[in-house]
């Protein structure tokens, strides 16, 4: 069995300012404004959804049961959208090892979980925070149609 990297910690680390450090701290894992404006968009067009549903490997964000359809709402930051740029920016800043193996270990087990749910029989869709904010109705269209292929 492939032996998981470990996950970095935040021993001996400093935040770069107080101001940083609350933005951290205030981010969450469920109910992120992008999360909620999908899920919105979703429920306008009638489209009936789980949330957060924890027995799905992976925990999806939205997930359609009887199609099994699992989408995840990534974040650009902490799932490491651009990651060529993103890393090369984290190297420049504040605790620049924690954080470039954090996303990294992100990056890896989003690959993981999507493989593992797609083995399972689920279709994954992961869908980035960017594209949720720039045109959440469009985003929950493309899903509607997935789902009408799909039964």
């Amino acid at each position: 069995m492939k032996r998981q990297p470990e996950v970095p910690s935040f021993a001996g680390l400093k935040p770069a300012s107080p101001l940083c450090s609350r933005i951290k701290k205030a981010n969450t894992s469920r109910n992120t404004r992008h999360e909620v404006a999908l899920q919105s968009e979703l429920s306008e067009l009638g489209l009936r959804f789980q949330r957060n549903v924890g027995d799905v490997p992976g925990r999806p964000d939205i997930v359609f049961p009887k199609a099994h359809l699992a989408v995840f709402c990534d974040g650009d930051f902490w799932h490491g959208r651009n990651w060529s740029a993103l890393r090369r920016n984290l190297t420049r800043g504040t605790n620049a090892e924690y954080w470039c193996a954090k996303i990294a270990r992100n990056i890896e087990r989003d690959k993981e979980v999507t493989s593992l749910l797609k083995r399972s029989g689920w279709r994954v869709l992961r869908v980035w925070e960017s594209d949720i904010k720039k045109n959440a109705r469009g985003v929950a269209m493309e899903l509607g149609k997935i789902l009408r292929d799909r039964s």
